[in-house]
């Protein structure tokens, strides 16, 4: 498919300029967004021991911090589109920081989900939308190569937060630790200060104005539920949240995993950095690829490789015991983990535009809360349950396979009936052309014959006196 046209916007996107700038912006507040969930894992065994926690209950924290950034979407897409991005991200790294400090006095489990999850968790909505939808406004052409170089920041600061977070906790304790960390996440106002407004030129590209004569259309609904009749965004839906559910699980309990197979903590810690590090290459360089004239019109195609890459690491985890091996595991992981989410939201893009982007954004998070809230505490339940690591990365590898097939298979049959649907629409309109033409044509025809007809009428009435006078006698 090809990118959105620009006249969908009201102006053509600058495409580089200051839009660099809050490229660099996105990816401070989409780092800390995606990163922050992930490194909190370095915590759970000291959290766990001191509140009296099991692996389920523990992997709660993650879940519900990554369900409420997700669920938080559609409020988070409101207020960006009333007061834009650049306010709503500071406030996104004020509710952050103060989740966080607050956290650090918890007692009991309940009061860390509250705090770290929920509050700490829409924060982190507010960041993630915010970036997102505002370089959808600076970029169209570069756009993929900006999503990539943005999302980069999740790997970038994974890499770093997670032998920080390690260092920390040798140091402060995990109390000490999230107030420090609250102070770090209030980098995010300083990312949110990088995000000037657009200035849309007051003619648009078309030369024609909108409806209600802005420079810019009007923004759409809360929530528009017309989505659900898009085949496309049905099948992109489904996929997705298979992959959700089974994503995040392996980061959370990977440290766990190494541990429990004989790697010393600092290293088990470095697996985090070492998948962050890969990651953080990865995701422009699919950027790169993406915005190929190869690949740009299968992008669709690409994502579902990269999903099926993904969870076929996980499904191999399981038979490798030694460090080296689970060294490799992160790169591989790294790689898998870093190409889809490269992509995930350039495929939304491609299929709604960058019009209806926002709002589009907004209903796929809060419905991809729910396996995003069911995913990790599942995966934990297991080692719960059968007391082995590996059942969660079986599970979790199925799961994000059988998306990746179900995105490969289902967008065969999409393309194939929309081409179908195109041919007879085509097909239908070349009838009706050729049904008007015969019409116009028998219209001609018939007025002609009546035109001939009133002409014999009046050949024949100036004929008649002629031939009376012929006819006179001598």
């Amino acid at each position: 498919m090809s990118p959105a046209p620009a006249d969908e916007l009201g102006y053509k996107p600058l495409d580089g300029g200051w839009g660099w700038m809050v490229v660099v912006g996105a990816h401070i507040s989409i780092g800390f967004a995606y990163s922050t969930p992930k490194a909190l894992s370095i915590f759970f065994k000291e959290i766990q021991e001191e509140l009296g926690a099991s692996y389920s209950e523990i992997a709660w924290i993650s879940s519900i911090m990554l369900a409420a950034m997700y669920a938080g979407g559609p409020v988070s897409s409101a207020l960006v589109n009333r007061f834009g991005s650049r306010p709503i991200v500071i406030l996104g790294g004020l509710m952050c920081w103060a989740s966080m400090v607050t956290a650090s006095f918890g007692t009991s489990i309940i009061y860390i989900y509250f705090f770290i999850g929920v509050i700490g968790g829409c924060g982190l909505a507010l960041n993630l939308n915010a970036s997102l939808t505002i370089i959808s406004k600076y970029f169209l052409a570069k756009r993929p190569l900006a999503n990539g170089l943005a999302m980069a920041g999740s790997p970038v600061f994974l890499c770093f937060l997670a032998p920080l977070n390690q260092y920390l906790l040798d140091k402060f304790g995990w109390r000490g630790s999230l107030l420090i960390l609250g102070g770090l996440m209030l980098n995010c106002c300083v990312a949110g200060a990088l995000m000037r407004p657009v200035n849309a030129p007051c003619k648009p590209i078309s030369g024609a104005y909108t409806e209600d004569g802005s420079c810019v259309k009007n923004s759409k609904k809360f929530l528009d539920l017309t989505f659900f009749k898009d085949r496309g965004f049905i099948i992109y839906l489904i996929g997705n949240m298979m992959f959700i559910f089974g994503a995040y699980a392996p980061i959370v309990f990977l440290p766990a995993y190494a541990i429990d197979q004989g790697v010393e903590e600092y290293a088990a810690a470095y697996l985090l950095s070492i998948m962050g590090f890969v990651d953080m290459f990865i995701r422009p360089g699919t950027g790169l690829v993406a915005n190929s004239k190869w690949i740009r019109p299968r992008i669709q195609y690409f994502f579902s490789f990269a999903m099926i890459f993904n969870g076929t690491c996980h499904l191999v985890c399981p038979l490798l015991k030694s460090h080296a091996l689970l060294v490799a595991y992160a790169v591989c992981f790294g790689i898998g983990f870093g190409m889809v989410f490269a992509l995930i939201f350039e495929c939304l893009m491609d299929l709604m535009g960058n019009e209806r982007f926002p709002s589009a954004v907004g209903l796929v998070t809060i419905i991809e809360c729910f396996p995003m809230l069911l995913g990790p505490p599942t995966a934990g339940l297991l080692v719960d349950i059968y007391g082995d690591y590996k059942y969660l990365f079986m599970m979790c590898g199925s799961v994000i396979v059988a998306g990746g097939l179900f995105l490969f298979v289902m967008n065969t049959c999409n393309y194939h009936m929309l081409e179908k649907e195109k041919t007879a629409k085509d097909r239908h309109q070349h009838q009706d052309n050729q049904d008007n033409q015969d019409n116009q044509d028998n219209q001609e025809n018939q007025e002609n014959q009546e035109n001939r007809d009133q002409v014999s009428i009046l050949e024949a009435a100036q004929q008649g006196p002629r031939l009376e006078n012929t006819e006179t006698p001598n």
